[in-house]
C-alpha cells in the first residue's frame, strides 16, 4: 500500500476501535455496565477494512460481536456506550444493550445476537434498495457458525435469484463460543463452494492483514456495483478476548496456547503500524498523536455515558412492535 492518506486511515480506524474496547474491558468490573459484551479485539482489520470501500448511503448489519463494525462505518461512539451503560442517550434509547447497535444517520441498520437471524434481515434491506433502484450496497457481517442455519442458505438463494447488491463478510474467528468449529462442521466443508453453488462470487483471506481485507473488500463492492450480483467474502481471524466478558478464558482449556500465542504474533494493529513505520507511510510521533486523540475521545465518551440519565421507567414499553 502506497496511498499515505488511505494507510493512516485505515491504522486509526484499527487503533480507534482496540482503544474503546480495551477501555471497555478495564471498566466492565465497575459493575455499571449491566449487559453482556462481545468484544472483537484481535479482529479489526475486518470491520476497518471492509467499511473503508463503503459510502455513507451503503448500509451494514451485524450480529452480538459488532462494536467494530459499527464504530467502523460510523457509529456514534456516545450512543454506543450509552447504550452499553443502559442510559437514556443510547443509540437504543438504554433499551438494547452492548448487542443492539443502530445508527441510521451513517446507515448502520442494527444489530442483533441471535445467531443468524440478521442475515435475512439484512438480504431484505439490499432487496428494498433493489427495488427502489437505489445504488447502495448493503453489508452484513455473520460469524462462521451462523452458516449452519437453515436462514444462511434461504439468503443465499433468494440473493442470488434476485442478484440482489449485498456483500456476506463472513468472519470465521475458529470457535463457536467454546467449541472449536472442526467439532461442529465437517473438514471439507467449504462456505466459499456453498456460496458458489447458489451461482455466488466470492473470495477468501487473511482477516488479520488489513491490505488484504480491503482490496478484497474493494473487489466484491466493485463486482456487487457493476450489477453482478452478491458477494461472499470469508476472512481468518482471532478473537482474544474471552466469548462473553471483558477478559480472557485461556483456562478453560479450549483453547490451544502455541495457537494463541501464533495469533497474538498476527496483531492486526501492531503488524500495520510496524509495516507502516517501515514504508515511510507514518512516523512515530504520528501514531503516539492518534494514540492521545483516541484516549481524549474515549475518556469524553466514557464520561457522557455515565453521566447520562437512565430511561424513564414510563418508557419501559415504548417502541415495541410483537
Amino acid at each position: 500500500m502506497t496511498d499515505k492518506k488511505l494507510a493512516q486511515s485505515l491504522l486509526y480506524g484499527m487503533l480507534r476501535i482496540r482503544l474503546v474496547e480495551e477501555k471497555i474491558a478495564d471498566l466492565y468490573s465497575e459493575q455499571e455496565m449491566r449487559c453482556p459484551v462481545h468484544l472483537c479485539i484481535g479482529q479489526e482489520a475486518i470491520p476497518v477494512g471492509v467499511s473503508a470501500n463503503l459510502q455513507k448511503e451503503d448500509s451494514v448489519l451485524g450480529n452480538h460481536r459488532s462494536h467494530g463494525h459499527y464504530l467502523a462505518k460510523g457509529g456514534n461512539l456516545q450512543a454506543m456506550l450509552a447504550e452499553i451503560y443502559g442510559k437514556a442517550t443510547g443509540c437504543c434509547k438504554g433499551m438494547g444493550g452492548s448487542m443492539h447497535l443502530i445508527d441510521l444517520s451513517v446507515n448502520v441498520l442494527g444489530t442483533t445476537p441471535i445467531v443468524g437471524s440478521i442475515i435475512p434481515i439484512a438480504v431484505g434491506a439490499a432487496f428494498s434498495a433493489w427495488m427502489k433502484n437505489e445504488k447502495k450496497v448493503t453489508v452484513i457481517f455473520l460469524g462462521r457458525a451462523a452458516t449452519e442455519e437453515g436462514v444462511f442458505f434461504e439468503s443465499l438463494n433468494f440473493a442470488a435469484l434476485k442478484k440482489l447488491p449485498i456483500l456476506f463478510v463472513s468472519e470465521d474467528n475458529l470457535f463457536s463460543v467454546y467449541s472449536p468449529l472442526a467439532d461442529r462442521q465437517p473438514k471439507e466443508r467449504d462456505n466459499l463452494s456453498l456460496a458458489k453453488s447458489f451461482g455466488i462470487a466470492g473470495t477468501r483471506g487473511d482477516g488479520n492483514n488489513i491490505e488484504t481485507v480491503y482490496d478484497l473488500t474493494r473487489k466484491g463492492v466493485e463486482h456487487i456495483k457493476r450489477g453482478d450480483g452478491p458477494y461472499f467474502l470469508e476472512f481468518e481471524t482471532y478473537r482474544w478476548r474471552e466469548h462473553c466478558g471483558p477478559g480472557y478464558d485461556n483456562d478453560l482449556g479450549y483453547r490451544n496456547p502455541d495457537e494463541f500465542e501464533e495469533w497474538h504474533q498476527r496483531c492486526p494493529v501492531e503488524n500495520f503500524e510496524k509495516k507502516m513505520l517501515d514504508a515511510s507511510l507514518i512516523e512515530k510521533t504520528q501514531i503516539n498523536q492518534m494514540r492521545c486523540d483516541i484516549q481524549e475521545e474515549v475518556e469524553s465518551a466514557f464520561e457522557f455515558a455515565k453521566s447520562s440519565p437512565f430511561p424513564n421507567a414510563s418508557q419501559a414499553f415504548s417502541n415495541i412492535y410483537a
